[in-house]
């Protein structure tokens, strides 16, 4: 009986697939805690290149560490797409796009110089930090959030609009009462200046002259109270329908774990598929 000719490379495979790819091992999370070490050093060197002060003095220093970086960042890349089961859908994958961004900047500024400054992109990749920490309970309120986001994105769309509305009503008017001669040369510009007072930033670039602008900003003030207030209460109240929701609980049928939340769909201990069976945790605490 003649063996596969992969049957010593898969375990192998599999092995380094755990350490990348899962942070659950000891070798997982010092592979991930390494790797977020070596993105916050590349990143500072990129930072430190960008002062001329530091990079005229130690530019060689630097363009060594940035190359040392880049290599170890691509040999990260290239070991996940050989241990990806499915490596179209890594490579494609939002961290499989984010590590090929982290890479390719480096290997483009030696034909554009000016792309350089695109080595930053790489600070995204530290959203792996969920993974390795295993901040669960940020992770759930995350979810929560976000669920009240989604079931307030209807209710939000309309409050936009009507925001969109007033601003460009408003800066209309503005162009048209303050005109060229006081900063306010077309609409787009009136624009950006009622929605920097709606908000209540005020840079300050851009101010009315004459009474009856001022008084139109005084409104566009009084208005940017009320506005800021809205949005917060929406998705406020969202968040609270769902922690209403969220005091029932699901039990696991294969593993007996009742904490489930009524969201989860699988089981964190077993795996398996959650029943859609709840029972409300206020009764269960009784």
């Amino acid at each position: 009986m003649t063996k596969h000719p992969n049957t010593k490379i898969e375990p192998i495979r599999q092995r380094i697939s755990k350490i990348v790819f899962e942070s659950d091992t000891v070798a997982g999370r010092r592979f991930d805690k390494a790797l977020f070490a070596a993105i916050i050093l590349s990143i500072m060197v990129v930072v430190l290149a960008s002062v001329e002060s530091i990079a005229s003095k130690h530019a060689i220093t630097l363009n060594v560490l940035e190359w040392i970086f880049t290599i170890a960042f691509t040999l990260e890349y290239l070991v996940r797409v050989y241990c990806s089961r499915h490596r179209l859908q890594y490579i494609f994958s939002f961290f499989g796009i984010i590590d090929l961004l982290a890479i390719v900047p480096t290997y483009l500024a030696l034909i554009f110089p000016e792309l350089h400054s695109l080595i930053d992109v790489r600070v995204l990749r530290l959203v792996r930090i969920f993974r390795v920490f295993k901040l669960t309970a940020y992770s759930s309120e995350y979810a929560h959030l976000a669920r009240a986001l989604a079931a307030s994105k209807r209710k939000i769309l309309v409050f936009l609009s009507i925001v969109l509305m007033v601003v460009l009503v408003m800066g209309t008017l503005m162009y048209a009462i303050e005109g060229p001669e006081h900063g306010y040369t077309s609409i787009p510009t009136g624009v950006y200046w009622a929605i920097t007072t709606m908000t209540t930033v005020g840079f300050g670039d851009i101010a009315p002259k004459t009474d009856l602008g001022r008084f139109l900003s005084s409104v566009m003030m009084l208005i940017g109270w009320g506005t800021l207030a809205v949005p917060t209460g929406i998705v406020t109240a969202q968040i609270s329908v769902h922690a209403r929701q969220a005091q029932k609980s699901k039990t696991c049928a294969h593993c007996a774990r009742d904490n489930l939340e009524i969201y989860d769909k699988f089981c964190g201990t077993c795996g398996r598929e959650v029943e859609a069976t709840t029972h409300s945790r206020s009764k269960k605490l009784k």
